[in-house]
This record gives C-alpha cells, sequence and structure tokens, in this order.
C-alpha cells in the first residue's frame, strides 16, 4: 500500500500557529520550533536532572538523535535502558508497570487537528497507557505535516499514511507487519502541566 502523499506536505505558519493555541486550549501545553534539533533542546530543557523518563519507539525521535541523548545522558534515569535488561519471559508484567508510568515519558504523535486533538495509533498498544494517564508528564515531538482539519481526517491519516510507512518499517525491523490496532484520541487534558507537545515546522516521522 503506496501512502497518501497528501498526509506528508507540511502545513504552514498560520495553521500551525492556529493547532499551538487550539491545544493550550485543552489543556495541552504547545511550544512552536523552527527545527528538529530545537525541538531537542527544548525536550531537554523540560526533563529536569535526576529524573526517571522513557522514550517511546518513535522515528521522529531517532530523526533527531533524542532517543539516544535520553538513554546516554547520566543527568537522566533511562527506563528504556532498564527494560532492555529484563527478560520478557520472566519479568513481563513489571515490564509492562514500568512502561505504563514513567514520571516522564517522550514521544510523538500520528495526527493532531486544528482544534487541539491528539490521535496516536498503536499495533500493540504499549505507549498508550502512559500517553492516556500512566505518566506523570508527557512530551510530544509533532513534524508539523501531521497537523490536519479534524478528527475525521486524523483517522484517514492513520491509517492512508501512517500505517503504510510503518508497515514497511516494522517489516525490515521486526519481520512482521504493523497494524492500527489501537487508537488514542485525546481530546482534551484536564491535569494541568501534564502534557506538552512540541511542533516542528520540519518533516519528521511519520
Amino acid at each position: 500500500m503506496q501512502p497518501n502523499e497528501q498526509f506528508g506536505k507540511l502545513a504552514d505558519q498560520a495553521t500551525i500557529e492556529k493547532t499551538a493555541q487550539a491545544l493550550q486550549a485543552n489543556g495541552i501545553e504547545s511550544f512552536i520550533a523552527e527545527t528538529g534539533e530545537e525541538a531537542k533542546k527544548k525536550v531537554l530543557e523540560l526533563v529536569p536532572e535526576g529524573a526517571e523518563v522513557m522514550n517511546m519507539t518513535s522515528m521522529t525521535l531517532e530523526v533527531v538523535s533524542l532517543s539516544k541523548e535520553l538513554n546516554e545522558l547520566a543527568r537522566f534515569t533511562s527506563v528504556r535502558n532498564r527494560l532492555n535488561t529484563m527478560d520478557q519471559k520472566t519479568q513481563g508484567p513489571e515490564i509492562r508497570r514500568l512502561g505504563a508510568a514513567p514520571e516522564y515519558v517522550v514521544g510523538s504523535v500520528h495526527a493532531v487537528t486544528q482544534d487541539g486533538h491528539i490521535l496516536v495509533a498503536s499495533a500493540s498498544g504499549s505507549q498508550l497507557p502512559a500517553y492516556a494517564y500512566g505518566a506523570a508528564h508527557v512530551i510530544w515531538v509533532i513534524g508539523a505535516q501531521k497537523i490536519v482539519r479534524d478528527t475525521e481526517e486524523g483517522l484517514k491519516r492513520l491509517s492512508e499514511y501512517s500505517f503504510p510507512l510503518e508497515d514497511e518499517r516494522a517489516l525490515k525491523a521486526y519481520g512482521v507487519h504493523s497494524g492500527v490496532n489501537k487508537i488514542l484520541i485525546v481530546n482534551k487534558e484536564m491535569n494541568p502541566n501534564r502534557v506538552t507537545a512540541i511542533l516542528v515546522k520540519e518533516k519528521l516521522g511519520f
């Protein structure tokens, strides 16, 4: 399946600003970054020294080398590094708990609407508990090509653009197909200062 390239086009400045304001109105702190490098610096500022941090699997984070820094900088406690030392067969319940409720979680999303709603698709659902509730703080780095008109268009983007690209990546990386099996839609965040979205004026991730 070929991705629908209409969903790979960057939003213009006015649309980015409108989306950032809508996110703020829905309880999601928003920032606009000119580049991925600027967004990375902002994330590293937002996560305090000594904090426990979990980076979710994300091409956006990989492109800006944020996963590497979060796991290698000594000033953070990396949940991902700890998980990589654990045995899925014998420590499965503990692995799930650690991934579901870190102090800070950093990742991305697959669509953000101009009226300030967030959509995340997942094959397994592993990142969704932390995003929805479990993590004390959530930081999303979002390329501006992910901005869509509304939730309906966001769902279309998930299926027609994000999925084909992720499916191709999953086949190469794991030898299995991906799937839009579980979807998280965040319409509003009730907990002040819990969620931050950084909109980047570059094409990043899927």
